[in-house]
């Protein structure tokens, strides 16, 4: 059986090595962090969920929101499972009718819609670990400094001003993540 430990999202940014956006998860009262490289559309629909920002018309996250809820569903929680040839896997358990239906879906969308519910997040153990990051001198060493999504919504709730927040992150900001 798999040791799931809940973990929060505590920063969203934009690795220039790869040219990808990653979330990081932290171990919720630890240290031990969880990488995981996504999509601009999910990166985009997380920092929106975290910013508070509202749209006029419901994003592809906020309409499966609306499906669950429509029908009669509730979001209980997310597990990040496992890690198979670099792809993360993931489940959403949702409550529905008397009984937990378990869906698997890839970890960025399921962070984006756990956002959505206010639900909590877990992840397999083994995945969860310290984060190295190399600075410019080739030197390695722990580090949690990463961007951090910001706390008030963006000046301008417009996909543009979301782009260019994305998109004006800093290698310096984010660092290089060795695993």
């Amino acid at each position: 059986m798999m040791e799931l430990i809940e973990v929060d999202v505590m920063r969203l940014g934009l690795d220039r090595g790869s040219n990808s956006y990653v979330v990081i998860l932290q171990e919720k009262g630890g240290r031990r962090l969880l990488p995981i490289w996504i999509g601009q559309a999910e990166a985009e629909s997380i920092v929106i969920e975290m910013s508070h920002m509202k749209r006029e018309r419901p994003l592809t996250h906020d309409l499966c929101k609306n499906l669950i809820l429509g029908m009669g569903g509730a979001l209980r929680r997310v597990n990040i499972t496992k890690v198979q040839n670099r792809t993360f896997y993931a489940e959403l358990h949702i409550a529905v009718n008397g009984g937990m239906v378990h869906i698997d879906a890839r970890p960025s969308d399921s962070i984006a819609i756990a956002l959505r519910f206010a639900a909590p997040i877990f992840a397999q153990q083994s995945l969860l670990t310290a984060l190295l990051v190399e600075d410019e001198e080739g030197e390695t060493s722990i580090s949690q400094e990463f961007p951090v999504v910001p706390e008030d919504p963006l000046p301008d709730n417009d996909a543009e001003s979301l782009k260019q927040y994305l998109e004006n992150l800093r290698p310096e900001d984010f660092g290089k993540f060795n695993m």
